[in-house]
C-alpha cells in the first residue's frame, strides 16, 4: 500500500542539483556593471591638448620655432628703434634686455587671453562627446600655452643674457610669482571675453578697440615710479604693471619695484578667473550654440 503524499514531499531534497531554491537565487553571483573610467577629465584633458599642439604648432614650417622668433623679432624692432631715440635704457645697459623684460610678460598675458576666449569654440566638435566638457577645453588651453610662454621666456632671457652684456641677475622667485601673477589674469579676462563674445559677438570688436592702449599703459617700455606721480597713481591701477614689475625685479640687481603689490595683482586675477568659471559655467551651452 502507498502511502499518501505529505507536504514535505513536495520540498527539493539535498541531492536535487536541478532545481533552485530561493536561497540559492539570492546566492547567485550577480553580473558584472562596467565601472566608470577613472581620470577621465585627465585624459580629455590630455587629448585636447595633443590636439591643439599639433594643429598650432605641427602644421606649420618650422613648429615651436615661430613662438621665439615671433616676440624676438617685436623686441628687436622696438630695441632699435628706441635707441635712436634715447642714449641709454630706463634699467640696466641694454636696450634689448629692458624691452624683452617688459614685452615678454605682456605678450604672456595677451596669448593667454586670447586663447582662452576661443577655446569653447576651438573645442566645439570634441564637445560633442559626453565625456569632454568645457572646463576641460580650458584647462587644456591654459596648459599647453602657458608652459608654452614661460619656456619661450626663458630660451629669450637667458639667450639674451648670454649674448648680450646685462649685467643682470636672476631672481627666479619673483620672475614666476610675476609670470603666474600675469597668466591668472590673462585667464580670467579670456573667460569673460569667452562669454561676452558667444553672447555678444560685438564685444569682440570692442574689446579689441579698448585694449589697444594697454600696451602702453602696462609699464612695457618704461618704468612707473619715472613717470609723473599723477601718472604713476593711474597706471597703478592695471595689474599688469605690478605683473611686469615683480619679473624686472627678479632680473635686474638694483630695482627694487616698491610699488608692486600681491594682494593686488593676485586679487585681480583670481576674482577675474572667478568670475569666469561662474559665467562660463551659466552660459557655456549659449555660447555653444552660437
Amino acid at each position: 500500500m502507498s502511502m499518501p503524499a505529505t507536504p514535505l514531499d513536495d520540498l527539493p531534497r539535498s541531492g536535487d542539483t536541478d532545481t533552485a531554491t530561493p536561497g540559492a537565487r539570492r546566492h547567485a553571483p550577480l553580473p558584472q556593471t562596467l565601472k566608470p573610467p577613472r581620470f577621465k577629465s585627465l585624459r580629455s584633458i590630455t587629448a585636447l591638448t595633443l590636439r591643439e599642439m599639433e594643429s598650432t604648432y605641427g602644421r606649420q614650417p618650422g613648429g615651436y620655432i615661430w613662438a621665439i622668433l615671433k616676440p624676438m623679432g617685436m623686441i628687436v624692432i622696438l630695441s632699435v628703434a628706441f635707441s635712436m631715440i634715447v642714449h641709454q635704457p630706463p634699467l640696466g645697459v641694454s636696450f634689448i634686455f629692458f624691452y624683452a623684460t617688459g614685452f615678454l610678460p605682456f605678450d604672456i598675458y595677451m596669448t593667454m587671453s586670447s586663447k582662452i576666449s576661443g577655446a569653447l569654440s576651438y573645442s566645439r566638435p570634441m564637445l560633442s562627446y559626453p565625456r569632454v566638457t568645457w572646463i576641460d577645453a580650458v584647462i587644456a588651453r591654459a596648459v599647453l600655452n602657458g608652459l608654452t610662454q614661460i619656456i619661450v621666456f626663458f630660451i629669450v632671457i637667458f639667450g639674451i643674457m648670454a649674448l648680450y652684456e646685462t649685467r643682470a641677475q636672476f631672481d627666479i622667485g619673483p620672475v614666476l610669482v610675476g609670470l603666474l601673477m600675469i597668466m591668472f589674469i590673462g585667464i580670467g579676462v579670456g573667460m569673460l571675453n569667452a562669454v561676452l563674445i558667444g553672447l555678444y559677438p560685438v564685444w569682440g570688436i570692442i574689446w579689441g578697440i579698448l585694449s589697444r592702449p594697454l600696451f602702453l599703459a602696462s609699464a612695457v617700455l618704461f618704468v612707473p615710479e619715472k613717470m609723473p606721480p599723477n601718472i604713476t597713481s593711474i597706471l597703478l591701477w592695471n595689474p599688469l604693471v605690478h605683473g611686469i614689475g615683480l619679473v624686472r625685479k627678479g632680473l635686474f640687481p638694483t630695482y627694487d619695484a616698491p610699488y608692486v603689490s600681491l594682494v593686488f595683482g593676485f586679487g585681480i586675477g583670481l576674482g577675474l578667473c572667478a568670475a569666469g568659471l561662474l559665467f562660463l559655467r551659466a552660459h557655456y551651452k549659449t555660447v555653444l550654440q552660437q
